[in-house]
């Protein structure tokens, strides 16, 4: 049976001491704060700091050679303890690596920078190893294996290439992940990773390229997401010079206006470029937030041109290509054109009114009503009924919902939308009040114009069943993100309400 003194001994023993010390800190750094860097950087250097000073306390100095007249047993235990040492001296100074050199938050932008700064770590320990505790002549070791290194080097040329530009596009950092980039050579994407030897972007039709580091970093590339992600946007298009080019200004404010795909900061603009005799032309610049998000702000900005442009009297002019050439004159067979109304215009503009005849369409324009909302003004309240089908003329209205004590734009209203249909058909309030942005004019259908035109044509519930329940299901998606496709099943049963409220 040990005694005390035995015991004391034992423990008072370096070698006892320092494998302790070492195989604590390494259960508790490496296992048990390993999801937890900064306090594993923490505990890292503390257990250091302890081996260090133990190591110290017992005439062992770390980096210097060992003495001469020692034992074998203790050369052997000293080499040991240096080991151990110099270890926990690369894990102390890759932890501070790990929780310091990761740049903006994002450690896939450093983790080529933080490699190479490990691997350094690395071999500045085992050199260190190999001089204090084998006592080697690392000087001629590094000169012995420099004809290696060429050797190898001359055989991995390429890679080396990429791996060397690798670090250089990451110390510059001329892009980030998630960053749209546009090469000289026609290559455009999203940079999804990038690695020691090459860059991977996903295109826009979802397939990956994998570009050479060496190559990327002497391509001229466009980087469309810095310095923020706001994308600039320029459309051009020409009217026939029919007014003066302020009142076309205006009109195209007013289509920058009502769109919701832009971003209104900075404030997008209008500009005249051009005035001839064919054309005045001008140029529509906005942002959009993301480069993604182009396509859809050309194609409903398009569409708002169109619609402006038809409220407003407003001709297209054709593209200067095409040699500025007027319309095409009458043919004397052609028939004459009828002249409509602006009601029936607005009808005719409506997917939902596509299978009415001409007289049924003329019989519910002449019902049709005209009003008019000044700038700011409140045109309903969220909540209120409204009994008729507005459909806007002219000018630009937004419609908002407030709910637990925060406002929402739900859309934006331009010539040839319409509301109301909610009140009119169900008899449910308005999901959110609508305020008109600019001088707004819009054309009321009422209940009573158009019950003779349900009565005469029962189909119509259904269309208008299916166009309010897409309608509610796009509203819900915008306020709970994605969760307000199930609307759509509801179809049936607005159609069975509207046939009950128009008594079908």
């Amino acid at each position: 049976m040990l005694s005390l003194s035995d015991i004391l001994a034992v423990i008072d023993d370096p070698i006892v001491q320092t494998g302790v010390l070492a195989v604590i800190g390494a259960v508790v750094t490496r296992i048990v704060l390993r999801n937890h860097p900064t306090r594993r950087l923490v505990g890292q250097i503390a257990f250091f700091a302890a081996l260090t000073a133990l190591l110290l306390y017992h005439g062992i100095v770390p980096y210097q050679p060992g003495p001469e007249t020692a034992s074998d047993l203790q050369r052997v235990f000293v080499g040991l303890a240096k080991v151990v040492w110099w270890t926990n001296a690369a894990w102390s100074l890759i932890s501070v690596v790990r929780v310091f050199l990761i740049f903006e938050g994002q450690p896939r932008e450093g983790r080529l920078l933080q490699d190479l700064v490990v691997g350094i770590i690395y071999v500045s320990a085992i050199l260190s190893v190999i001089a204090y505790v084998f006592d080697a002549p690392v000087g001629t070791l590094i000169a012995t294996s420099g004809v290696f290194a060429i050797i190898l080097g001359l055989a991995m040329q390429s890679t080396l290439s990429d791996v060397f530009s690798g670090i250089a596009l990451n110390l510059s950092r001329p892009y980030g992940i998630g960053d749209w980039l546009v090469l000289g050579n026609g290559i455009e994407g999203r940079v999804v990773e990038t690695n020691w030897r090459a860059t991977h972007l996903l295109s826009g039709a979802n397939d990956l390229i994998i570009l050479p580091n060496s190559d990327l970093s002497k391509a001229r590339l466009t980087n469309l997401s810095s310095p923020e992600r706001s994308h600039g946007v320029t459309l051009t298009v020409r009217f026939r010079p029919t007014t003066v080019p302020a009142a076309m200004v205006e009109v195209m404010r007013s289509v920058l206006l009502s769109s919701n795909a832009i971003l209104f900061i900075p404030e997008p603009s209008v500009l005249v470029t051009s005035l001839d005799a064919n054309a005045v032309t001008l140029e529509l610049s906005f942002r959009v937030p993301d480069t993604a998000a182009t396509g859809k702000a050309k194609s409903e900005v398009f569409d708002l041109i169109y619609r402006h442009a038809k409220a407003a009297g407003l001709v297209l002019s054709p593209s200067s290509e095409a040699g500025g050439a007027g319309p095409a004159p009458a043919k004397a067979e052609d028939p004459p054109i009828r002249h409509r109304s602006t009601p029936q215009r607005l009808l005719d503009a409506i997917a939902l009114f596509d299978s009415l005849t001409e007289d049924e369409k003329e019989a519910l324009a002449s019902t049709m009503t005209r009003r008019t909302f000044r700038t700011g003004e409140t045109v309903v309240e969220q909540g209120a009924v409204l009994m008729s089908l507005m459909i806007v003329r002219n000018g630009v209205a937004t419609v908002t919902r407030r709910e637990h004590g925060s406002e929402t734009e739900l859309r934006r209203l331009a010539p040839g939308h319409f509301f109301g249909e909610r009140g009119l058909l169900t008899g449910e309030g308005e999901p959110g009040t609508i305020r008109a942005l600019t001088l707004v004019v819009v054309y009321e259908i009422t209940q009573a114009g158009l019950s003779p035109l349900m009565r005469d044509r029962p189909a119509i519930a259904e269309e208008l069943g299916a166009l309010l329940a897409r309608r509610t299901a796009r509203e819900r998606y915008r306020l709970e993100q994605g969760l307000g496709h199930a609307a759509i099943a509801s179809a049936p049963s607005l159609v069975v309400r509207i046939r009950h409220l128009f008594k079908l």
